[in-house]
């Protein structure tokens, strides 16, 4: 016969056990029911420009899915809490680094319960010295806030959100906001953030055609940035299919080189370009500040817009 006390241990493991994944599941799948607003007009925060912009001429652009703010750890529910604000810190030093004109987050917070409880995107513009940021909430509610983003050193206007229509996973959308080209005479460009589903390609396909929908009614060159969830080559048509509708471009979709998310060992995020525009450099950054690496990209104005 056991002791009481193994009986009580074995009890009191099974039931931590089983909490630890109730929360898990509440943290994970609840948001597929919280659904921030559709479309919103986002004010964006800003000031004046630091004038740390690239050369006339030039502009470097950078996505990055900041996972949270979870680095590369598990769920982020189970970091510590003062985890969050160091992992900013990483994040902000690889910006400040690379100096991107424009970059692109996805799975970017809001105060969230899950993760600290601060704006990570507000957090990593001050941190990095972006004057303008803009973040959308495709997550809204439980004691979460969460979406996709823009940081900008360039002044950005007519900022929109877009939460894509709901899915039986987390919600997903873009932000969209336009900026002028550094010295171009008022080039102006629509850059955006997008985050698409994760589990099924018949979701992510649907979630594309909204996204051309949207984006094919304004007038402006695009760079479209984000974590698209799949590749290039294969069966799956998504990115293909962004690409021939919106006349988009990108660098050596077929390399086998340029794996954005090392668990799988697949390249799953993306910067996409209008005709006008040309990449000089391009580049997955090996820094290990997320479950995803981030990508930058080095663009002028093609020859044929000038």
């Amino acid at each position: 016969m056991r002791a009481p006390w193994v009986k009580f241990r074995r009890r009191a493991i099974i039931t931590a056990a089983i909490s630890l994944t109730a929360i898990a599941i509440a943290c994970y799948c609840l948001p597929a029911c919280v659904c921030g607003p559709r479309e919103t007009h986002l004010q964006v925060i800003g000031g004046a420009p630091d004038g740390n912009v690239s050369a006339p001429r030039s502009l470097t652009v950078m996505t990055l899915n900041v996972a949270h703010g979870r680095k590369d750890g598990r769920h982020q529910i189970l970091q510590k809490r003062a985890a969050f604000r160091s992992h900013m810190d990483d994040i902000a030093a690889v910006l400040v680094r690379e100096k991107p004109d424009v970059v692109a987050l996805q799975e970017a917070d809001g105060p969230s319960i899950w993760s600290g409880n601060f704006n990570h995107v507000q957090c990593l513009a001050e941190k990095a010295g972006f004057p303008y940021s803009m973040r959308g909430e495709h997550v809204k509610g439980l004691k979460l806030s969460y979406g996709t983003a823009l940081l900008s050193v360039l002044e950005l206007k007519d900022a929109v959100s877009l939460a894509f229509k709901p899915s039986p996973t987390p919600p997903k959308g873009f932000v969209v906001g336009t900026i002028e080209w550094p010295a171009s005479g008022g080039f102006k460009v629509d850059v955006v953030s997008v985050h698409l589903d994760f589990a099924r390609k018949s979701v992510r396909k649907k979630q594309v055609q909204e996204l051309i929908e949207k984006l094919s009614q304004r007038e402006n060159a695009l760079i479209v940035m984000g974590d698209f969830n799949c590749e290039w080559t294969g069966r799956e048509p998504t990115l293909r299919t962004l690409a021939d509708k919106l006349k988009l471009r990108t660098y050596e979709p077929k390399s086998a080189e340029m794996k954005t998310f090392p668990k799988l060992k697949m390249r799953i995020d993306w910067i996409l370009v209008s005709p006008e525009i040309e990449f000089e450099a391009y580049e997955v950054i090996p820094d290990v500040v997320s479950d995803h690496l981030g990508v930058i990209a080095r663009l002028k104005i093609s020859k044929e817009t000038e």
